[in-house]
C-alpha cells in the first residue's frame, strides 16, 4: 500500500461520525470557497480559513473525540486527501441520496 492510500484509510478511519463527516465536508467547500474569494477579497479567504479549522477540529473534539489526520500525516498529504475523500462522496451528498433511495424502497415493499 502506499503512503498516499495508507493516509486514505487512515483519514475514513478517523471519520466516522455523520456528523464530523459533514463538517468537513463544509470545511472542504470553505477552503474551495478561500481559493475563490482569493480574487476578490482577502478578508473572506482569512475567514473562510479560520472556519475550516474551527470546523474540522471542533468534530474531532466534540464528535469523533480523536485526533486530526494532520497529527499523524503531513498537511500537504491530509489536504489533498481530505478534498478527494469530499469529491469521493459528492461533498455529503452521496449518503442523502442513498438515505432517501432506501427509505423509498422501504415504502414500496
Amino acid at each position: 500500500m502506499s503512503y498516499l492510500q495508507e493516509a486514505k484509510v487512515y483519514f475514513a478511519a478517523c471519520h466516522q461520525h455523520p456528523i464530523n463527516q459533514f463538517l468537513h465536508h463544509l470545511t472542504n467547500v470553505l477552503a474551495i470557497a478561500a481559493v475563490v474569494f482569493l480574487f476578490y477579497d482577502w478578508r473572506l479567504t482569512l475567514i473562510c480559513l479560520v472556519l475550516t479549522q474551527v470546523f474540522a477540529i471542533g468534530g474531532h473534539l466534540i464528535f469523533e473525540k480523536n485526533q486530526p489526520a494532520f497529527v499523524k500525516y503531513p498537511v500537504w498529504v491530509t489536504i489533498p486527501t481530505s478534498m478527494q475523500w469530499s469529491f469521493e462522496r459528492w461533498f455529503g451528498l452521496r449518503q442523502f441520496w442513498n438515505y432517501f433511495k432506501h427509505k423509498t424502497v422501504q415504502r414500496s415493499l
